[in-house]
């Protein structure tokens, strides 16, 4: 009665959860809003797009202004007389300056494509990132929904191996079975009870996995995940050239590219545009005689226009150090950039071999289950007529419980795989 109890239980837990699930994409969606390497990433975009808006705002003027107030005591130049007076007096001056490069090398120019291509990076970061927590909850859910059919596979077979025990106990009370019958049915039921025990373990120990990369509260209660066909996880888009992880390696090429040239750009002369105007305001302390504000403000007013050139003759070598650097950088990123390429091509062409592996096992496991159900449901009327055993009704049932757990893992896998195929091809798996 216990042991029927506590199948009972497993059964009604797995309906129960069954009456309200998460579905894939609800648990895609919560893991990349609570992903915390996904929240990273958008950041480093945020800060690229900030490095983009000041690449551009290189090319506008710069404009100050400056307000300067001085008290002079004892010995000083008279701006009036522009002669020394000892006398004490107040200066007030006012300047407005703009200030625009006219050339340095192109290099605003390169700082500016190597902050695009840098923003191009980010967003495909960011895109990678999402589509590689999808990718992850994808696998941990697959894990979650196996161990659900194998708990509900190991239930059922339990409950199953229990009505089998107390048929064969009526049986032996009409002297149709033996007790070593009875005793193999009995080492049945219990081999059942031990792995639905087992698989209920494995359970829980893949549902805190989901929940750890969902980002999910531990101890909040998280229901079974319906896995889809394969096919049907998020749609088909994207370019279907580039996975996002190889467009990262490309866009730091051109960021290094763009860095290296503007990097260069030290080595040529810049000019510089100035135009201002200033004015000031002077004033004898304990003198009431003088101009008023307003006629000094007009009358000291001038203006300037004047250009600056800057030509670099030696800075100890720390130019050439740079563009040194730089160079080696972009011929840093070629290289991950085709190392990149060609663990992308190994790693697509293995998920492709394993997903039309998957797929024709699938097919052949199908076959096998229902030829090992056949088998399974011959053999244990023959036991129950007495032209079998024990043993070879155990036999049966285990090679038709393996074949059903080799099936759901084909089946859940071939869909995984698939998934894989697309990201390496350059499908978009996860959108907004």
């Amino acid at each position: 009665m216990k042991q029927a109890l506590t199948i009972g239980l497993a059964l009604a837990a797995l309906q129960s959860f069954a009456q309200s699930e998460w579905t894939l994409l609800q648990c895609m969606q919560y893991a990349v809003e609570h992903n915390h390497e996904v929240r990273r990433t958008a950041l480093e975009l945020d800060n690229r797009l900030a490095s983009r808006t000041g690449a551009i705002g290189r090319f506008l003027p710069s404009l100050g202004a400056n307000i300067g107030t001085q008290y002079n005591f004892g010995r000083a130049i008279n701006p009036e007389t522009n002669g020394y007076t000892d006398v004490n007096t107040f200066n007030n001056g006012y300047s407005l300056y703009a200030s625009l490069p006219v050339f340095e090398g192109f290099g605003r120019i390169h700082a500016l494509k190597a902050a695009k291509a840098g923003t191009l990076m980010g967003r495909a970061a960011l895109q990678r990132s999402r589509d590689l927590t999808a990718l992850g909850v994808l696998e941990a859910a697959t894990e979650v929904a196996y161990y659900e059919g194998m708990t509900r596979m190991a239930a059922e077979k339990a409950q199953e191996t229990a009505l089998l025990l107390r048929q064969t106990l009526l049986m032996e009370e009409v002297g149709r079975k033996s007790a070593a019958d009875v005793a193999q049915v009995e080492s049945q039921q219990a081999e059942a009870d031990y792995n639905l025990t087992y698989q209920q373990n494995r359970y829980a120990s893949a549902l805190l996995e989901l929940k750890t990369r969902m980002g999910f509260p531990l101890n909040d209660s998280l229901r079974p995940i319906i896995i889809p066909c394969a096919g049907e996880v998020a749609p088909r888009t994207g370019s279907g050239e580039e996975p996002a992880e190889l467009q990262v390696a490309r866009y730091q090429m051109q960021v290094s590219r763009h860095e290296w040239r503007q990097a260069r750009a030290a080595l040529f002369p810049s000019l510089t545009l100035n135009v201002g105007a200033n004015t000031a305001y002077y004033h004898t302390l304990h003198d009431d005689a003088g101009q008023a504000f307003r006629s000094q403000f007009k009358n000291n007013r001038g203006e300037y226009v004047g250009a600056t050139l800057s030509i670099p003759l030696f800075n100890r070598l720390q130019t050439l150090t740079g563009i040194r650097r730089a160079k080696n950088n972009y011929h840093i990123a070629c290289e991950h950039y085709e190392e990149k390429r060609q663990e992308l091509e190994k790693l697509a062409l293995e998920a492709w071999q394993e997903w039309q592996a998957y797929v024709k096992q699938t097919e052949q496991m199908r076959h096998k289950t229902q030829a090992d159900s056949l088998a399974y449901q011959l053999t244990r009327r023959q036991f129950e007529e007495g032209l079998s055993t024990a043993v070879d009704l155990r036999t049966t049932s285990a090679q038709l419980l393996h074949s059903r757990a080799t099936l759901l893992q084909c089946q859940l896998m071939a869909m995984v795989k698939e998934q894989f195929v697309r990201y390496y091809r350059g499908e978009t798996i996860w959108t907004e």
